[in-house]
């Protein structure tokens, strides 16, 4: 059997939507208070980002950061790069907090802010709800190629 129908191309394709994720908040930052508007940031970020403050670029690339690592481990568990420490815990860790984040989609009361549209939390509900399903899949069926460490 192939490495990629071990889930290898589950997690690429996992990797790949993290990665254009991140992309798309280092985009908030350099498109500014429209950008951040757009994708949802909320008002209170988008006029901070509008009076020149810190606070948004620090807190978009610390979630492009994250987004990256968790790229990182979806290409290490496909094989495309080094075996990365505790790689099958953080593939369940990673998928669990996508899977989680998701769920907002069936609980929407659970995660009220009134700065975000319903719209914004139905619509990154499902995407994020769809990036832990490929990441939760292909962890699960590489999990016989991955490094025994969970």
């Amino acid at each position: 059997m192939s490495s990629l129908s071990q889930g290898n191309l589950w997690l690429i394709i996992g990797g790949w939507l993290s990665v254009t994720a991140a992309l798309l908040h280092l985009g908030c930052i350099v498109g500014g208070p429209s950008w951040y508007r757009f994708f949802g940031a909320g008002e209170h970020i988008a006029q901070a980002a509008a009076r020149g403050s810190w606070i948004p670029v620090i807190i978009t690339l610390g979630i492009a950061t994250v987004l990256s690592i968790w790229a990182a481990y979806a290409f290490s568990g496909a094989g495309l790069i080094i075996k990365l420490p505790l790689l099958r815990t953080g593939l369940i860790v990673i998928s669990a907090i996508y899977l989680l984040r998701g769920m907002v989609l069936f609980f929407p009361t659970a995660f009220q802010r009134p700065d975000l549209s319903e719209d914004f939390l139905r619509w990154s509900s499902v995407i994020v709800l769809a990036i832990g399903l490929v990441y939760a899949i292909g962890t699960w069926r590489a999990w016989n190629s991955l490094s025994g460490d969970a």
